[in-house]
């Protein structure tokens, strides 16, 4: 017999009037919301601008939610494609089924093509978002807990969480694994604060460490669930993926540290100042050809001070001329 435990709302949806408020996807929104500002003040005092960090989330966040609803239809592509399920219901996000390896994976395509268009360098902000992603995925773990989903085994620990009959699931108390997964992420982010401010972490490698440290988690976690899942060698699927990136983020951390040490200098370089070099650059080289060029002879094209026959003789006089010619004739 439970104590104590933690109570799973009866619906997942709250109705404001002719607009139906979804938990799972305020959840979500949150979240986005809190990784932008936190994002944005890390990019800020990194020397970024103001209003960098949205202008990019503007493309990562739906490159983000395509790759995450495509993770979860993939690998649980039974739920929406085998016999008697509806293949509509692929679509329908807001009834939760989110992976967050295809999330990051596709999120980081849509970044790469606003940090490109923004002229500025994807790790760099990739470090400065780290730590508020790793909160907003605190804050969209509670969407689980909206839709009664992705709970561990069963238990009567004080901190159990209620589950009541519903379609593929059981009444009951289990482990709240979306509550277990909610503070680790918010463990992971303190962990990247601390280490970029006391390693000056950059080149992408606050990001890897949260990635590492978020599949550390992920790993254990993911073990204590009893959602439907595929296995490979008697493990879960995403036991496998944490696995694998944790080994990658790794890897990425220790060469990266080799191959590029320390932070950059300059996150966000400023356009109007680098237009102006720019300019600068071309007068200079302007003022360099004028100054190679040979100077002309102040004297040329002036009639006054042009050179003319010696002791004054003019070539026009007919009687000069003559002499001349008398004088050549004598010689000879």
């Amino acid at each position: 017999m439970n104590l104590a435990s933690i109570p799973s709302p009866s619906t997942g949806v709250i109705e404001l009037g002719p607009i139906p408020l979804r938990g799972y996807a305020f959840c979500i929104i949150i979240g986005v919301f809190v990784a932008v500002w936190i994002g944005n003040k890390r990019w800020v005092a990194r020397g970024g601008k103001a209003g960098t960090v949205a202008d990019i989330a503007v493309w990562a966040v739906p490159f983000g939610l395509v790759g995450g609803r495509l993770y979860h239809v993939i690998t649980d592509y039974q739920l929406y494609f085998s016999e008697g399920q509806n293949w509509v219901d692929a679509f329908k996000i807001w009834e939760g089924g989110l992976g967050i390896w295809g999330a990051i994976a596709l999120g980081a395509v849509g970044a790469w093509i606003g940090c490109r268009r923004r002229g500025i360098p994807l790790p760099a902000w990739a470090d400065a978002l780290a730590p508020g992603i790793a909160v907003a995925q605190a804050i969209g773990r509670w969407g689980n807990w909206f839709n009664q989903e992705l709970y561990g085994r069963p238990t009567d620990l004080p901190w159990a969480l209620e589950i009541s009959e519903g379609p593929n699931r059981v009444a009951g108390t289990y482990h709240p694994t979306f509550l277990y997964e909610s503070l680790w992420c918010i463990g992971v982010a303190l962990l990247v604060i601390w280490a970029d401010r006391r390693f000056k972490l950059g080149h992408g490698r606050a990001f890897a460490l949260y990635v590492a440290a978020y599949c550390a988690g992920r790993g254990w976690i993911e073990y204590m669930r009893v959602d439907e899942a595929h296995h490979v060698l008697g493990l879960r699927l995403n036991v496998w993926t944490a696995i694998i990136v944790f080994a990658l983020a790794v890897a990425y951390i220790v060469i990266s540290a080799k191959l590029r040490p320390g932070r950059e200098e300059i996150v966000e370089p400023d356009k109007d100042a680098v237009a102006a070099g720019k300019a600068d650059e071309k007068k200079d080289e302007k003022k360099g050809d004028a100054s190679d060029a040979p100077e002309a002879d102040a004297t040329d094209g002036d009639p006054l001070t042009k050179d003319t026959p010696e002791d004054g003789a003019d070539d026009s006089d007919p009687l000069k001329k003559k002499d001349t010619a008398a004088e050549a004739a004598d010689k000879s």
